[in-house]
Formats: C-alpha cells, sequence, structure tokens
C-alpha cells in the first residue's frame, strides 16, 4: 500500500466526548414527544445524523414534522456543547504530533454546521485543521461515503492513502464505503470487524507511526484490538 497523506477524524465520540451529550439531548426532546428512551433507540440514535435521529422519534412517537424534531434536536446538543466538551483521552497528543510532523489532518462530522463550529471554537480551538466538513457540507452524510471522499478530494489526496478515525458503526461504514483504511475507537456502541478495519481502545494507544503502518500494510501493529462492549 501507499504512505499516509492525510488523516480524518470524526468529532463525536473520536476527538470529543460528545456521545453522551448527544444521547442526552435526544432523551429530553424524545421525553417532550412523550418516549422514553431505551437501549433499544441506541442504533438510531448514536453516531447517527441528526435528521435521521429525528425521523426515528418521529416513527416511533408520532410526531409530525421531521424539520422541527431535529431543530429541537440540535439546540438542546448545542445547549450541552456549549456548556463544554472535554477531549478524548489522547486526543490531544495525537493532534500535537500530526501538526509537529506537518502531516495533514482534517475533521469529517455528520454534525450540522453549527455544531461543528461551536466544538472548533471551544474544546478544539487553536487545532490547525485543514478543514473541517459537516453532514451540510455534502448532499448526503454518514453512513454514505460523500463526507469522505469530498475530504480527501478537498485535501488534493487520494482517499485509499487517507486514515480514517472513528467511533461508530455509520462513521465506519462511511469511511469504509470512501476507501479510506480505517482506524475504529469504539465509544458507546460495538463495530463489526472488517478487512481494512483496525480497533484500539483509546487514542491513547495510537501515534503517527501506527497510522502509518495502518495505510501501508492495512494494520497498526502497536494498537490491540477493544474488548467490544455487551
Amino acid at each position: 500500500m501507499g504512505e499516509l497523506a492525510a488523516v480524518l477524524f470524526d468529532m463525536d465520540g473520536t476527538l470529543v466526548d460528545t456521545e453522551t451529550l448527544w444521547w442526552d439531548a435526544t432523551e429530553e426532546v424524545a421525553a417532550r414527544l412523550g418516549h422514553r428512551l431505551t437501549a433499544a433507540d441506541a442504533p438510531e440514535v448514536v453516531g447517527r445524523a441528526v435528521g435521521d435521529t429525528a425521523a426515528h422519534l418521529v416513527r416511533t412517537t408520532g410526531a409530525s414534522g421531521t424539520a422541527g424534531v431535529a431543530s429541537a434536536l440540535t439546540t438542546a446538543f448545542r445547549r450541552r456543547v456549549d456548556a463544554g466538551a472535554p477531549l478524548r483521552p489522547g486526543a490531544g497528543r495525537l493532534l500535537a504530533e500530526l501538526e509537529r510532523e506537518g502531516v495533514p489532518f482534517a475533521l469529517v462530522s455528520a454534525s450540522p454546521r453549527s455544531v461543528v463550529d461551536a466544538v472548533t471554537g471551544g474544546a478544539l480551538a487553536h487545532v490547525p485543521f485543514a478543514l473541517t466538513l459537516s453532514a451540510d457540507d455534502t448532499d448526503r452524510t454518514k453512513p454514505h461515503p460523500d463526507p469522505y471522499r469530498t475530504a480527501a478530494r478537498r485535501l488534493g489526496v487520494p482517499v485509499a492513502s487517507c486514515v480514517a478515525v472513528e467511533d461508530s458503526p455509520d462513521g465506519t461504514a462511511s469511511a469504509d464505503a470512501a476507501g479510506c483504511v480505517v482506524l475504529v475507537v469504539p465509544s458507546l456502541l460495538p463495530v463489526e470487524p472488517g478487512p481494512a478495519r483496525v480497533f484500539a481502545e483509546s487514542l491513547e494507544a495510537v501515534s503517527l507511526a501506527s497510522l502509518r503502518d495502518h495505510v501501508r500494510r492495512g494494520r497498526c501493529p502497536e494498537v490491540s484490538p477493544p474488548s467490544v462492549p455487551s
């Protein structure tokens, strides 16, 4: 395989610990609609775009107006993000190493632009992303391949020479379909193994050397497979 050209990071649950905030926001909106959120809802909430979760709540509750529910979800989530979204363990160190070594890196998120801007202006302020992509920047967002293909094209690099760092099934599917090699650091939902997928318990176990090896050989010898949550 080739040399590492760029690292493409998911945001929620990967670089910043926002999946819990998103769950809490969804729980709040669901309660307003008369629905108690449970683990059965997780596949339609964790790692999903706002529109997907809104559509799920509309189907579940019989509410009308997916757009209105999506707006309520975004507002509830943004309020929590503005109050503080901590970095995931190892994220700051890895980003600093990539910056120091001159490796391009970008943010590829399924969150709306307003949320991406709030996080990059807060928890990720002063991180020099080459570019940031939100759900508003492509016709289709994750799990479709559009976000990762668009990021690689805008960076001017082959998508197969990019490592995508993801935490969710939808994000992993998006990066896989785009042709990236994928480093999966699961957060709330397990992600199935795949031929171009390498797993890590935490970004604390990831280095630039392991990312380069991931592209060359399709695996990171320094990173151990995680114990998948039950």
